[in-house]
């Protein structure tokens, strides 16, 4: 599973993301869910997200529990490349690379 959220700067808030998902319905539809859920919501707010609510919210069989956990790794995954890719830019004292959005695509 790969998610990709985009970050408003200004707000801290995900503006955007997109998912890509080679799997069987659930596991789509999880990723589906998670893209849903995160958008409007900083950072913080996404992290506590887990599998279980998005389960539930599908009404996922015990069998595809696994479906729900990947997605919540994913938004755990894409949450620590932005940290990951702040901290690199931080470090970085070039001016274009200060103003370059934000955008990330985590694998999980």
């Amino acid at each position: 599973m790969k998610l990709q959220i985009k970050i408003d700067e200004e707000s801290g808030k995900i503006v955007d993301a997109c998912f890509k998902t080679f799997g069987c319905g659930s596991a789509i539809a999880s990723s589906s869910v998670a893209t849903e859920w995160v958008k409007g919501k900083s950072m913080d707010e996404v992290l506590t997200i887990k599998n279980t609510e998005i389960a539930k919210h599908l009404s996922l069989p015990p069998v595809k529990l696994h479906c729900s956990m990947l997605a919540e790794d994913a938004i755990k995954a894409a949450v620590k490349d932005v940290e990951l890719k702040r901290a690199k830019l931080k470090g970085n004292s070039s001016a274009d690379a200060a103003n370059a959005p934000i955008e990330k695509a985590a694998d999980a």
